[in-house]
């Protein structure tokens, strides 16, 4: 191994201590065995799980979001929990006051590179989400999802899935 790759290896392992150290730090509720990989934002409304992996998390707004057991997140996702009041606010075009909606994420959930999620959405045990997708409105336990907005488009073999949940087959 050449002198340039162990000092990348070095600063590789280097900067997923600190992001891991920061998040840790700065969430509401962690469990056992965090792993942040990338650049991550998140807020003191944030409830994490066992086995949680950011590659690249920003975490947005007033609200609450709880993050399941086993998640999975590709690079630069986004969860945005605040909006700005265009309808009633006492000004043009949105004024000062927010709407804030919580974001609920299940166990076994995987996000592909750069998903936003949306105040107001549960994502089910077991979901998957395709990378470049906007998630608006509820995705069921076992959905395969995506697009812009994030439709269901198949479901997971679920008979498989409880096999290997069981088999506590995680990664």
């Amino acid at each position: 191994m050449t002198v340039f790759a162990m000092i990348y290896q070095w600063r590789v392992k280097l900067k997923r201590k600190f992001y891991t150290w920061w998040v840790r730090r700065t969430v509401r509720a962690c469990g056992r065995d965090l792993r942040v990989n990338g650049k991550s934002i998140v807020t003191a409304n944030t409830h994490l799980g066992n086995n949680v992996n950011f590659n690249g998390m920003h975490i947005t707004g007033e609200g609450k979001v709880t993050i399941g057991d086993n998640f999975h997140s590709g690079e630069e996702c986004y969860f945005i929990t605040s909006f700005h009041n265009y309808d009633h606010g006492d000004a043009i075009p949105y004024g000062g006051a927010d709407l804030v909606k919580d974001i609920v994420i299940g166990d076994n959930v995987w996000l592909g590179t750069r998903v936003m999620v949306l105040g107001g959405v549960t994502i089910g045990e077991g979901a998957v989400i395709q990378a470049g997708s906007v998630v608006v409105k509820d995705i069921p336990k076992g959905a395969v999802a995506g697009g812009h907005p994030a439709v269901v488009f198949k479901y997971r073999d679920m008979e498989h899935y409880e096999k290997l949940k069981r088999e506590g087959k995680f990664l």
